[in-house]
């Protein structure tokens, strides 16, 4: 049997090189959590070499970083993936965005990236993942077009929605002067083991032997070892042993997405949430602490950390294992089925989910308390949702980037504050925050460091996804309060065969409005606003998108009350609709045409409604 094993960095692994997959391989799954953790991970350890003013050239000296193995088979001049897909589909990813970022900056690494996506094939591009379904939208991304995955296979809406996730969670943003050196660290100091072998069959049985007969024993095994080993009663291990694997079961197998590793996950947001004390200053050169090590190697903080944990004899590691890990899990499945469907009585986790703010799953755990019982558990759940709903949009509305890392400080900070709260101890604190909160960053815009808010929210790539949720948003709050029901989750569903788009009131015609702006760009920034956009069907904005208000109008007439709302035929018949307004005294009203004048009026209901959607007096909701 011919196997290699060699270590490669990522220019020695993809420098004009490129992989195939077979057809029968599972599709590219990665999703948002996946990435930002590998974003994170890439980062944290770049800043610990990292100096500010360092050069490309200092990167050179830089510690390493491993990213685990892949398995390749040689199949005549091809090197087919086994094992790796989703790590070299999603560095191939970043390595675009990078490059991309890098290119707006003008920095010459980008001639030194781009060989590592594709390679000259006799005057075409071959990218490194040589997939001749994925070519099309890998090349769209490299050349910075959009790219239509709609009726797409999985693999490629994924690829679409990860780049996406790039572009917000906005690495290179966060690394600022940082971002040529970073480069060159990743891919001269980030390396694989490439397992090379000459047939299938070696290469299957390397993934089998790795995968299953000699998988070693993972984090979370070695942790219920480590507490059982204080437990001597044969019959209190065994019990401790089946309550811990039927808890974990019950996450990993959760249907309809099952995930094995989901295990590992919850326990890192569950140790996080309850017990880390410290994180790593934000400095270059500093140390992981708590925050950063739980998240790494959780069964070693443990064994490091009992007396905190409250554990270390066989009483506390049963309690532990039989009380306090089933009560945080059931708790931790509940957050995950209501970011998943839309239930009453938790919208707001559902808000967070569609918004994709990962850390929530961690910090909703951190003021339960075990013994809470069922009410108390789902009012503490919501009440910390709807903080971090009221948080999130704020800093969207002010174009801050809420990304995993960049709020890393920030959800340890709030875990520490609510650890184990009451509810009306919670409420109280959430509120105050929330007060603090609002004198730096307000949906007014009228913090001394950020002036944007509501006035200044317009269509752009970074804005486009919180956009598409705050007018999901308005549009379920307005039908709801005009007694139709909550369509929220439909309105944000991708999957329907007709999903709702983001429809701009104005054409894009500057002859039709160029009395009343001086520049194209002045007129740009208008009809990208807010307040000049509506959610329609798929299918009714591509039919009516060119034309000019007027024209449009009957056909808004039609569609949810919000978009409605903007002509006279909302306000006929529909008596409950009337009287939401006349009660809540939001300035509705009907157009004839929709000018300047007519789109600052629409401004003042936008920020009226913000007001209202986003009010954090929604939290005594929760109080018991």
């Amino acid at each position: 049997m011919s196997i290699t094993p060699h270590y490669r960095t990522i220019r020695e692994l993809l420098q004009s090189r490129s992989f195939a997959i077979d057809e029968y391989q599972r599709e590219y799954k990665w999703d948002r959590e996946n990435l930002e953790e590998l974003v994170s991970d890439l980062q944290n350890r770049f800043s610990t070499f990292y100096r500010t003013g360092d050069t490309p050239r200092d990167a050179s000296g830089y510690g390493d970083y491993f990213l685990g193995s892949i398995i390749v088979t040689k199949r005549g001049n091809k090197s087919y993936l086994v094992d790796g897909q989703q790590r070299v589909t999603s560095l191939t990813l970043l390595l675009i965005h990078l490059y991309r970022q890098a290119q707006e900056r003008g920095l010459r690494v980008t001639s030194t990236v781009e060989p590592l996506i594709f390679s000259d094939d006799y005057g075409e591009p071959k990218f490194n993942l040589d997939i001749a379904e994925r070519v099309p939208v890998l090349k769209a991304l490299f050349e910075g077009e959009d790219y239509d995955a709609e009726g797409k296979d999985e693999s490629i809406q994924t690829i679409v929605a990860r780049y996406n996730d790039l572009v917000s969670i906005d690495p290179a943003g966060e690394l600022g002067d940082g971002l040529e050196p970073f480069v060159y660290w990743l891919i001269g100091n980030v390396g694989l083991i490439e397992i090379v072998t000459e047939t299938d069959a070696h290469a299957y049985s390397i993934f089998e032997t790795m995968n299953d007969r000699g998988k070693p024993l993972s984090p979370v095994d070695m942790l219920k070892a480590y507490l059982l080993g204080a437990v001597e009663d044969a019959d209190e291990r065994a019990n401790a042993n089946r309550v811990w694997k039927r808890t974990l079961l019950d996450l990993t197998s959760w249907e309809p997405d099952p995930d094995a590793e989901r295990d590992a996950t919850f326990v890192k947001a569950w140790l996080r949430a309850k017990y880390a004390e410290s994180i790593r200053e934000r400095r270059a050169g500093a140390i992981d602490r708590d925050w950063e090590l739980i998240g790494s190697t959780f069964h070693r903080w443990v064994r490091d950390n009992t007396d905190r944990v409250g554990i270390g004899d066989a009483k506390r590691n049963l309690a532990l294992m039989t009380s306090d890990m089933p009560f945080f899990a059931r708790a931790y499945r509940k957050v995950l089925e209501a970011s998943r469907d839309y239930t009453p009585g938790l919208e707001p986790v559902f808000y967070n989910a569609h918004n994709e703010f990962t850390w929530q799953n961690t910090v909703l755990l951190a003021p339960l308390r075990v013994g809470d019982d069922d009410e108390t558990v789902r009012r503490k759940l919501a009440a910390t949702a709807t903080y971090l709903d009221i948080w999130v949009m704020r800093r969207a509305a002010n174009y801050i980037r809420i990304n995993y890392s960049s709020v890393n400080y920030a959800m340890w900070l709030l875990c520490r504050d609510i650890r184990g709260m009451s509810l009306p101890e919670l409420i109280d604190t959430l509120r105050s925050k929330l007060d603090q909160d609002e004198a730096d960053v307000s949906f007014d815009g009228s913090s001394s460091r950020y002036r944007h808010g509501i006035a200044g929210l317009g269509l752009n790539q970074f804005s486009k996804r919180y956009i598409y949720h705050l007018l999901a948003r308005l549009t379920a709050y307005t039908e709801r309060e005009a007694g139709k029901p909550d369509r929220f989750a439909e309105l944000v569903d991708r999957n329907l065969r007709n999903p709702w788009d983001i429809e701009h009131i104005w054409p894009d015609d500057y002859e039709l409005y160029a009395e009343e702006f001086p520049t194209r760009e002045d007129f740009d920034l208008w009809r990208n606003h807010v307040a000049g956009l509506v959610l329609l069907p798929a299918d009714v904005n591509r039919s009516y998108q060119d034309k000019p208000f007027e024209r449009k109008a009957p056909h808004y007439a039609k569609q949810n009350l919000y978009a409605a709302s903007l002509t006279s035929a909302a306000y006929q018949h529909q008596p409950r609709f009337n009287s939401f307004v006349e009660r809540s005294g939001l300035p509705f009203r009907p157009y004839e045409r929709f000018g300047k004048a007519e789109h600052e009026e629409r401004s003042k209901l936008v920020r009226a409604l913000v007001d209202r959607i986003w009010d954090p007096a929604r939290l005594e909701d929760y109080r018991p």
